[in-house]
């Protein structure tokens, strides 16, 4: 079992990073292997709502990590996406790459699959941040993983984070539990077809 976490910072070795690695030696104590994926500074498209994913469940633009970063979340068993705070929201690169990964296929890609999100702030605006992403998770049937708090960690540079004792325990605990739910998914049966079709409805004003 492997445990893809997204570093959606531009900093590959920032504060974000360091909550990412105390999750993944949670994992590790718990015989659950994990992959840092660091989507980089270079540039990114935002979804232009062309409607060609439909045809391949990829989207057409393919100059950027975002397919990329797709195929290693479909592949890994559980997910864990990080980002920095910026003005109370996630870094608007890696929002850019998870609306086109998830409008791409994402909601059957992903169905079922164990998520969580966390977010690394200096002070403020962590939850609003980390409210943002884990609406890519409900909007697609994915297993929210919880911790003992809301998943943030406070500090400007690294080493603020890890004299962020409360917040390092946020983080061994949400890889505990992502490593238990793992293990209880593999060790179950499949997950339940859905016995509804699924409803769209768009408000207006009838005209």
């Amino acid at each position: 079992m492997k445990v893809l976490l997204v570093n959606g910072s531009p900093n590959k070795g920032g504060c974000t990073y360091t909550a990412l690695c105390e999750i993944a030696s949670a994992l590790e104590k718990n015989g659950v292997g994990s992959e840092i994926f660091h989507i980089g500074t270079e540039a990114v498209r935002g979804c232009i709502a062309c409607g060609k994913c439909r045809n391949n469940s990829k989207c057409v633009f393919d100059d950027d990590v975002c397919n990329e970063l797709a195929e290693n979340m479909e592949a890994a068993d559980g997910i864990i996406i990080g980002s920095p705070v910026y003005y109370s929201g996630p870094n608007g690169a890696l929002c850019a790459l998870l609306d086109r990964v998830f409008f791409s296929g994402g909601m059957q890609k992903f169905k079922h699959k164990p998520a969580a999100a966390i977010v690394s702030c200096r002070r403020g605006g962590g939850s609003a941040a980390f409210d943002r992403l884990n609406k890519y998770f409900t909007i697609s049937q994915m297993h929210v993983v919880s911790s003992q708090y809301w998943n943030s960690v406070h500090g400007h540079e690294p080493e603020h984070v890890l004299a962020d004792l409360e917040g390092l325990q946020v983080m061994r605990t949400l890889g505990n539990n992502m490593a238990w739910l793992l293990k209880c998914i593999k060790a179950g049966e499949a997950p339940p077809e859905p016995v509804e079709k699924r409803v769209f409805t768009s408000f207006h004003d009838g005209k």
